[in-house]
């Protein structure tokens, strides 16, 4: 059975920062493509950053030079560091794992970011 769990998530002021964590097991993770996603309120999902298995990243304009997405395979853990955070940061952050033809979601984790 695949799982993935976010972590991390949290209330920060504006200017801060902070790391979101996601842990699979289940999963050829090695291998897997992995992506942060968030969900804003009243808004779309919108993909955030992407590693592939060879760590090759990808990020979405709103985000460069300010998040950084990385990968511990030994931890079998995507993270995504997040700094000078900013009110339209706030979102349901989710980690989505795709692996061959199969993709995973976890269940998100909450970042709220006051100003």
């Amino acid at each position: 059975q695949v799982q993935l769990a976010e972590s991390g998530g949290g209330l920060v002021q504006a200017g801060g920062s902070l790391r979101l964590s996601c842990a699979a097991s289940g999963i050829i993770f090695s291998t897997s493509t992995v992506g942060w996603y968030r969900q804003g309120p009243g808004k779309q999902r919108e993909l955030v950053a992407r590693i592939t298995g060879l760590s090759n990243t990808n990020y979405a304009d709103s985000v460069k030079g300010r998040f950084t997405i990385s990968r511990d395979n030994a931890k079998n853990t995507v993270y995504l560091q997040m700094y000078s955070l900013n009110p339209e940061d706030t979102a349901v952050y989710y980690c989505k794992a795709v692996s061959g033809w199969d993709a995973y979601w976890g269940q998100g984790t909450q970042v709220t970011v006051s100003s």
